[in-house]
């Protein structure tokens, strides 16, 4: 249970600091927020091992998560842009 809530507070920060960064207002809430740094990580994480980055069952660092959460953001921008 803790490691799911540390997951979480990580996934909000990484979501946070990655819509501070990206211009613009993308919406949603605090739950779309820790979702979208979640989400980056995982992002960062399969990119960096696919590439050979990281070795197997190693994680992305934080400067990778948020950059896997920007894209993730922008493709969330792309699908769910406000007064489309």
């Amino acid at each position: 249970m803790g490691h799911l809530l540390y997951t979480a507070l990580i996934g909000l920060v990484i979501g946070a600091v990655a819509k501070f960064i990206m211009p613009g207002t993308q919406g949603g809430g605090l739950i779309v927020t820790m979702l979208l740094g979640i989400v980056g990580s995982f992002v960062a994480t399969f990119v960096g091992q696919a590439a050979g980055w990281y070795p197997p069952g190693a994680s992305a660092g934080f400067v990778a998560s948020v950059v896997g959460a920007i894209a993730v953001l922008w493709v969330y921008g792309k699908f769910f842009r406000k007064g489309s």
